[in-house]
């Protein structure tokens, strides 16, 4: 069975396709993240998906156009909402790909993440898969945390300090600011 798996980014892959290939399944990969801003911290993102996916011999569907429009226009005035509009839009794209391209299953590198809403994610996930007739295939990466951060160290991959959009970048320095911390220019 193929699974096209949505990538968030390099670090977030590694476990995920490590263990869906360890249940025999076939992935192919979908970097799609319009939420990613500034410019240069989706370059570096994608940059590093790229990296990995040659690492792993994984082949990757690729988005490269910086959707920062898209996003900003689901989520701006509905900013106690943006995580489920970020999931939906990265999802329902990954569901419509896995359908153009014969893929009998989706899933994402979300699922990996101890911050991200999975719950949330899975409910999406099930209700796309209804809706465009491909299966979601949830997971529980998060098992695999740590040997996964271990493992992007020692390849030495990009890890980003967020999880992409300009509101999670705003409260990362709020936090900064709050525990009095200087912040770098």
């Amino acid at each position: 069975m193929t699974v096209l798996l949505h990538l968030c980014c390099g670090p977030c892959a590694i476990m995920p396709l490590t263990a869906l290939r360890a249940q025999g399944l076939t992935v192919r990969g979908y970097f799609h993240n319009p939420n990613i801003h500034p410019f240069r911290e989706f370059r570096q993102r994608l940059a590093t998906v790229e990296d990995l996916a040659q690492r792993m011999a994984l082949t990757v569907e690729y988005e490269r156009e910086y959707g920062l429009k898209e996003y900003l226009r689901q989520v701006v005035f509905h900013e106690d909402k943006r995580c489920p509009l970020c999931y939906r839009m990265r999802l329902e794209a990954t569901a419509k790909k896995a359908l153009e391209i014969g893929a009998e299953a989706f899933s994402t590198t979300l699922l990996y993440s101890r911050y991200q809403g999975h719950e949330t994610i899975r409910a999406l996930g099930e209700e796309l898969a209804t809706q465009f007739g491909v299966p979601f295939h949830y997971e529980d990466f998060r098992v695999g945390w740590q040997e996964g951060i271990e493992a992007s160290r020692e390849m030495e991959l990009y890890r980003q300090p967020y999880c992409g959009c300009i509101y999670s970048e705003q409260e990362r320095y709020d936090k900064k600011i709050r525990q009095g911390k200087k912040l770098r220019p």
